[in-house]
């Protein structure tokens, strides 16, 4: 009864935050990405908070397993080589979990990771929720992130359902094992750059001959 409340409560600024990016890469595009990592089954919550008012502003899941992933439900960071289905973004390697991190950290947020482990079984089961969720409604990515958490039945008892990113960062960090880090960055507040620079092909060097 609560949580429907809540909804009806916040449906007009749901409303007002547009709807749903319903981008769906191709089967050869997520199987030409396709990261799987040689570190353990392990799960990450990124959460971005302000650095002047330390609001939260964002949520969202990195799973590696048999892959690795993001889940970022209403996110705005894209790259061609980390495709996306419905806010599930694969091709997930250290050079694109760095550019994430880089994106939403400037002089006004800084990302929190926090991060456990888990077997390898649980990251599967975690990944299917994710990629059967469907995009997600602007405003919406703690509310759709700690949903899929609780439908874990060995996270279900420690994570609460909240539309807060900050909330649902409190409950994680009490998990056993996390291992908890902030990243800060001194870009200025419109990273429309980092976007456009992230995403720019190698150059080609070439050598000139003597």
């Amino acid at each position: 009864m609560m949580r429907l409340l809540l909804v009806c409560l916040m449906l007009p600024l749901f409303l007002a935050g547009c709807g749903a990016d319903n981008i769906y890469a191709s089967d050869a595009d997520v199987a030409r990405y396709r990261y799987v990592s040689d570190e353990p089954p392990s799960l990450t919550l990124y959460t971005v908070i302000s650095t002047r008012t330390n609001a939260g502003g964002h949520s969202a899941l990195m799973i590696n397993g048999r892959e690795r992933i993001i889940f970022d439900p209403a996110g705005t960071w894209n790259h061609p080589w980390a495709p996306e289905r419905n806010d599930v973004h694969f091709g997930i390697t250290e050079k694109m979990r760095k550019f994430y991190i880089d994106y939403h950290s400037r002089e006004t947020w800084f990302v929190r990771s926090q991060k456990i482990p888990i077997t390898m079984a649980q990251a599967d089961q975690l990944m299917a929720r994710v990629e059967r969720n469907g995009s997600v409604n602007k405003m919406m990515c703690a509310d759709s992130v700690s949903s899929a958490l609780r439908d874990m039945p060995w996270l279900h008892d420690e994570i609460p359902f909240t539309f807060s990113p900050l909330k649902l960062s409190k409950a994680f960090g009490k998990l056993p094992g996390v291992i908890s880090k902030d990243h800060y960055d001194d870009d200025p507040d419109d990273n429309s750059g980092v976007l456009m620079i992230q995403q720019e092909k190698p150059r080609q060097v070439v050598q000139m001959g003597n």
